[in-house]
């Protein structure tokens, strides 16, 4: 494989094969499957429908999803649409400006030159290419044996365009609260672009993000916005963040419906 880099972005080419590709979804696929109330892992994946690298990583976020191969451990996923391929010939509908500046956050933190697409991150603590079915479940088995403060979500609920909820957990002055409402399915057909004529198939796809103090974990009432959110299951996701290290110290996620 090899990188294609600029001051703007630097985007993955892979030369594995199909084939080769599906060899590494079969060594992913393991038959335990973990319960929801195993030890969360926060994981996300940096994505565009403008880059011809990427579906492969979309298929291996929604597989985790569905199949949560560790046992004991929950996998909380995230699609973060980012905006450097609106440029390249197609405007993913689902990117934001603020899952560019997250992602860049991350690249200062781990100390690498550029961003680029597909790129996982696992509980602010591994990076790796996104699409790499080995290397996730290593940064998996990493994080599912670190321990993590417990969060709760309460009183969720739609209200005119918001949700409103509350969080209960340990928070401290080094941390930060995280929350975000997520599309829990979408698609698109791609017209233009690197996946002209392709159905692109995504899941948990990130539609607003909201930072908090984090002393906003002793049940308080929050508030996020969700207009614009497409009708179906959206799924709220909080987790608290160390402020200094940028790692996640817990998560939790919840589905409404309108």
């Amino acid at each position: 494989m090899h990188f294609f880099c600029s001051s703007t972005r630097c985007s993955l080419r892979s030369a594995l094969s199909g084939a080769v590709l599906g060899i590494a979804m079969m060594a992913f696929s393991a038959p335990a499957r973990a319960a929801d109330s195993g030890t969360p892992v926060l994981v996300e994946l940096f994505t565009s429908e403008g880059c011809s690298d990427c579906p492969p990583a979309d298929t291996l976020l929604e597989k985790l999803d569905k199949e949560q191969p560790i046992a004991g451990m929950h996998a909380i996923v995230l699609s973060e649409h980012v905006t450097y391929w609106d440029r390249q010939g197609w405007r993913d509908p689902f990117s934001m400006d603020e899952m560019t500046e997250r992602q860049q956050a991350y690249a200062a933190r781990f100390g690498l030159r550029d961003v680029y697409t597909p790129q996982m991150v696992v509980d602010g603590t591994a990076q790796f290419v996104g699409s790499n079915a080995q290397a996730l479940l290593a940064a998996l088995q990493a994080a599912s044996g670190r321990l993590k403060q417990p969060l709760s979500i309460e009183n969720a609920r739609w209200d005119h365009g918001m949700v409103g909820f509350s969080v209960h957990g340990a928070g401290t002055p080094g941390e930060r609260l995280v929350a975000v409402l997520a599309a829990d399915a979408t698609h698109t057909e791609v017209t233009r672009g690197e996946n002209a004529g392709r159905t692109l198939h995504h899941v948990a796809v990130v539609r607003a993000i909201k930072d908090f103090k984090g002393d906003a974990m002793d049940g308080r009432p929050l508030k996020l916005e969700g207009k614009g959110l497409p009708d179906g299951p959206v799924r709220l996701v909080v987790f608290a963040v160390d402020e200094k290290t940028g790692h996640t110290l817990g998560a939790a996620e919840q589905t409404l419906t309108r």
